[in-house]
Parts: C-alpha cells; sequence; structure tokens
C-alpha cells in the first residue's frame, strides 16, 4: 500500500506503520530501488554509480540487482550523460541523473535548462521529460570556492523545473520516490555533509507531495523559514532562543520551485516576525523572493522588517575559521530573530 506521507496519522489504526532510524544515503537508496523495482523504465546514471557503488555510496548493491544496463557509469563528461539522459526522458524512459556535486552541474546546465526545461513549451506539449538530476550541493568542509556553491536559487529560477531539497531522511525518500514519477524534469539537491545522518523512516511504502512546505516545530514569536541542511542551524538557534523566552516556529521549504507560500504566509500571520536563512548568495536567493511575497501579500501583519540569513557575497575560503564566518550559524540566526523581537 502507498500512501501520502501527510496522511500518515489519519490511517486506520488497524495499519501499523512500522518506523526504523536509517541513513539519508540509505532513504535515497530505497527510494531508488523501489521505483526501479516498480518501474522498468527507470535508470541510474552517472559517475561512479555503478562498480564503485556510488560516491557516496546510495547506489550500493544496486548493479548486482538492476545490472549494468539500469545502473550506468559513465565517463567524466556531464554535459554528454545529462543530454543522453534527456533524450532518453523524451522517449519513454525515467532516468536519474546523478552529478557527483552540483558544482559539476555547470558543465551540463545547457542540457538542464535549455533541453530538459523548456522542451515541454518549445514542442507544444507533445514531449515530455521525466527525468531527475540529483547530488550533493553547497559547502560540505574545507573543499573551497569550486566544491562548495549553492546553486539552489540558480536552478529554481527556470521555468519548467522543479527543485526539491530535503533536510531529513524521511523527506528525502518520500520526496524522491514523487520527483522520479513526476512528469516534469526535477533538481533533487542533497547534501554531502547529511548522507550518514540517521531518521526516522517508515518502512512502509509512502510519497510526499512536491510543492509543500512542513512546519517542523510549531512557535509563536518569529518565523524562521528555510531548507536542506541548514534546517539543523534553525534548530539549534531555537534551542537557544527559547532559553531567553523566544518562541520560534520552523517551516522546512523542502520544495524550492514551486515555493509553499501558503504555509509562509499563515505562519507569518501568526508570529508577525519573519527570518529567512539559506546558505545560498544573497542576491537573487530564494529569501529574496520570499521576503517580497510576504511584504506583497502579508505587509500590515508584519511588526518588524523582514531579515535574512545568508552566505557572505563571497566565493567560499577554504580555511576552517573563515568558512565559518562565511556561512549560516545559530549565532547569526540568534542575532537575527533578536533584532525583529528589538531585544539585540
Amino acid at each position: 500500500m502507498s500512501v501520502r506521507a501527510d496522511s500518515l496519522l489519519d490511517l486506520p489504526c488497524f495499519l501499523k506503520i512500522t518506523m526504523r532510524s536509517i541513513q539519508f544515503r540509505e532513504a535515497l537508496r530505497e527510494a531508488l530501488q523501489e521505483e526501479m523495482r516498480r518501474d522498468e523504465t527507470v535508470f541510474l546514471m552517472g559517475e561512479e554509480v555503478a562498480v564503485y557503488d556510488g560516491a557516496y555510496k546510495v547506489s550500493q548493491g544496486m548493479l548486482a540487482e538492476f545490472g549494468e544496463k539500469r545502473v550506468i557509469d559513465t565517463p567524466i563528461a556531464e554535459l554528454g550523460f545529462a543530454g543522453i539522459g534527456v533524450g532518453a526522458a523524451m522517449n519513454g524512459l525515467r532516468p536519474i541523473i546523478e552529478f557527483m556535486t552540483f558544482n559539476f552541474s555547470l558543465v551540463a546546465i545547457d542540457q538542464v535548462i535549455n533541453s530538459a526545461a523548456k522542451m515541454m513549451s518549445m514542442s507544444g506539449g507533445q514531449f515530455t521529460v521525466p527525468i531527475v538530476f540529483r547530488g550533493p550541493t553547497g559547502s560540505a568542509g574545507m573543499l573551497s570556492s569550486q566544491h562548495s556553491q549553492s546553486f539552489d536559487n540558480w536552478y529554481a529560477n527556470t521555468p519548467g523545473l522543479k527543485v526539491i531539497v530535503p533536510s531529513n531522511p524521511y523527506d528525502a525518500k518520500g520526496l524522491l520516490k514523487s520527483a522520479i514519477r513526476d512528469n516534469d524534469p526535477v533538481i533533487f539537491m542533497e547534501s554531502e555533509q547529511m548522507y550518514g545522518e540517521k531518521g526516522e523512516v517508515p518502512e512502509e511504502e509512502y510519497l510526499i507531495e512536491i510543492g509543500k512546505a512542513d512546519v517542523k516545530r510549531e512557535g509563536t514569536d518569529v518565523t524562521l523559514v528555510s531548507f536542506g541542511k541548514i534546517i539543523k542551524t534553525c534548530f539549534t538557534a531555537a534551542e537557544e532562543l527559547e532559553k531567553e523566552g523566544i518562541s520560534c516556529e520552523i517551516i522546512d521549504l523542502r520544495t524550492i520551485r514551486p515555493i509553499d507560500y501558503p504555509a509562509i504566509l499563515e505562519s507569518v500571520k501568526k508570529t508577525n516576525r519573519l527570518v529567512i536563512v539559506e546558505e545560498a548568495w544573497p542576491l537573487g536567493s530564494i529569501a529574496t523572493e520570499v521576503t517580497f511575497m510576504v511584504q506583497k501579500l502579508a505587509f500590515d501583519y508584519l511588526d518588524a522588517p523582514i531579515l535574512r540569513v545568508t552566505a557572505a557575497d563571497v566565493p567560499l575560503p577554504y580555511a576552517p575559521t573563515l568558512i565559518e564566518a562565511a556561512l549560516p550559524n545559530a549565532a547569526k540566526v540568534v542575532k537575527a530573530v533578536k533584532a525583529v523581537m528589538y531585544r539585540d
């Protein structure tokens, strides 16, 4: 039986949901395996996904189960295998293209944006491109400027794409399964630093609807909006602020194209204050877009200017001290929350 994740708590009492703690990479692997067993048109292609069992071991054991025609190692040629994936999707298959990091997707961005994202529009609806481009995004420690970038907002700026950035194993599995079944091209962005993290995931099959945010923590004084691994930073800050009597509500967008504006607005109308936390650079960020929409649609509910906490407007350095200074952290979020509370 397949169920929507948001309805798990409403299932009849005779249906027992069995939860277990698994790693983020294992949740992704289960999603891939379940969808490949379900649909023979689904296949995985990318660098080191087969013989090496995946650069991050997401595809461990999948070559042995599905064979070399459905788990395919590629040369270091992102533009080439992204283009093969787009062509395969146009001809009835459902490719999953793994980038070893989205930093390398820039080599393939012409195929992603000028082919996958635009094909349905350019063909007048004659071609759909049911393809998933997935892999890690953002910083992952001392990897410096060319391996630490967050391109989430770049792809979210592209009509024709859906962009998903999960923050935990439960969401990752349910959203990846939905992405693979979707008839539109989907960008599915993970975090290298999260692959080993554990979380509760049902043994039963479930799906999570694309485009629905999730209130991860109820609160009354200020709304924190974020997505991806930075959600953990919001929780750390919220726990620190709770000691000072400030109650934070945390909204995990999960999908940044489309954005669930109603969920954000509902929370802001309750708390009257908003801080947005994002790992990307500030100019043209998701934080900027959310700020515009909230001031447009809920201006009269705001008791303070909206603040955002983003990465510094510089290429990410290599030194750990400079990385800490450049990226969002709990101390910066605490400072921003106190500012909108007029308690700084």
